[in-house]
């Protein structure tokens, strides 16, 4: 069903007629409409189309344009004010000889056309108010389309940010999940890899880089697209960094754009690793006997694109016989706490601060795993055991966990996170 105008709202006109004979017309015109409907005219007048382009054109709702002006005629004036009138609807006057140049107007973007000596004042105004509808019922599809163009847009940016895990080890399992920040629901530039290497090494990237849109989006699948041709081409892992670096500061399309990452490396016996930190947060281990704790890092590094021929530290991690490793971007510990009492069914234990930060998602974390070791009746292995009982935590029950208590927990983010979960089941 057609929508019909609202009779009732107010409607702001431009004349553009230099006759002022015409001119008074028109205005007895729409006062007769204004007794007979209680509708409210702003009506404003100009002579000629100079004027209508240093007019507030986009202020107002229609143009009613005569085609017959000092400065322009015919089709011209109607091009002119249509460039001028910033998407304001217009509607043509002309005469009764003159009603296939009103014709041909409207095949050139005016909205309507009226013949000067057939229309009265209920007609003028139905066929302006019927114009802007056109014109805003016009807008309106082209603001969906364009969102249609930009949902499309971020699900094959999507596709480039976040692939599926190069994974055939049956010991390792892997989670991962990406959640947009705040209410621009924005992509952003935080991406994930992981990829196993043909001697079973495992090589695992999480990168953030800075600011939200498009070209952050398009600058991290660069980045992660260049760390997986690099790794699977069997390049050294100390020149990782530095040529991502350069990569970046090639490809940015401003200075001052920076990446965080962090590179994880693992033997194929999964008990060592090796990290590299460019000013991202170090992983969280979650040991089968103890809690949850950051990798030991002394420096975090320098983001990359900050400093050319950068470099940055390697770090040794040994590895207990089971684990769980959850690599994430900065948007999981940087929202804000509630104020006041948590929601319904949130818990506030151990969370205090200006934001969640780390020592928050430690305890998060724990309160999960224990969570899924009681769900999977599994008992942790004391101190005494000589052969722990296996630590069998399900890594998209416990990621699920994490992100629904963490949004439980703060108020809506406004950054986005991608996060990581490994968990070795050897």
């Amino acid at each position: 069903m057609d929508r019909t105008p609202d009779e009732s709202a107010p409607l702001s006109v431009l004349v553009v007629e230099d006759d002022d004979a015409d001119a008074l017309l028109v205005a007895e015109h729409f006062a007769d409409a204004e007794a007979l409907s209680g509708l409210t005219i702003a009506l404003k007048r100009v002579r000629t189309v100079a004027e209508v382009t240093a007019h507030a054109v986009d202020a107002v709702d229609c143009v009613l344009l005569d085609l017959a002006l000092p400065d322009a005629h015919g089709l011209d004036a109607l091009q002119r004010v249509l460039a001028a009138g910033h998407g304001a609807a217009v509607v043509v006057l002309t005469g009764r000889h003159d009603e296939a140049l009103g014709i041909r107007a409207v095949g050139a973007g005016a909205q309507d056309y009226l013949l000067k000596d057939a229309v009265d004042g209920a007609s003028l105004t139905r066929a302006l108010r019927y114009a802007v509808e056109r014109v805003r019922g016009e807008r309106v599809r082209r603001q969906l389309w364009d969102a249609e163009a930009r949902a499309e847009e971020n699900v094959r940016l999507e596709r480039g940010l976040l692939p599926t895990p190069l994974l055939t080890n049956p010991d390792i399992h892997v989670a991962v999940r990406y959640e947009p920040g705040g209410a621009r629901r924005l992509l952003g530039g935080d991406f994930y890899d992981t990829i196993e290497g043909a001697d079973g090494t495992l090589h695992v990237v999480i990168g953030d880089v800075c600011g939200h849109g498009p070209d952050e989006a398009a600058l991290g699948v660069n980045l992660r697209i260049a760390w997986r041709a690099m790794v699977l081409s069997g390049a050294d892992d100390a020149s990782l960094l530095p040529t991502l670096s350069r990569l970046l500061v090639h490809e940015r399309d401003r200075t001052g754009v920076f990446a965080t990452l962090a590179l994880l490396t693992i033997d194929p016996d999964l008990r060592r690793a090796r990290l590299r930190l460019a000013g991202h947060p170090p992983p969280l281990l979650l040991p089968p006997d103890g809690p949850a704790r950051p990798l030991p890092v002394d420096r975090l590094g320098r983001p990359i694109g900050v400093v050319l021929d950068d470099r940055w530290e390697v770090l040794d991690v040994g590895l207990p016989p089971c684990w769980a490793l959850l690599l994430y971007t900065d948007g999981l510990v940087e929202g804000r706490p509630y104020d006041g009492a948590p929601p319904d069914g949130a818990s506030w234990d151990g969370v205090d601060g200006s934001v969640l930060d780390t020592e928050g998602l430690l305890r998060v974390l724990d309160d999960c795993a224990a969570q899924d070791r009681e769900e999977n009746d599994v008992a942790v292995p004391g101190p005494d055991d000589t052969a722990p009982t296996p630590w069998y935590v399900d890594p998209d029950r416990l990621l699920d966990c994490v992100l629904q208590r963490v949004g439980e927990l703060t108020e809506e983010r406004a950054d986005d996170v991608a996060a990581v979960l490994l968990v070795s089941r050897r």
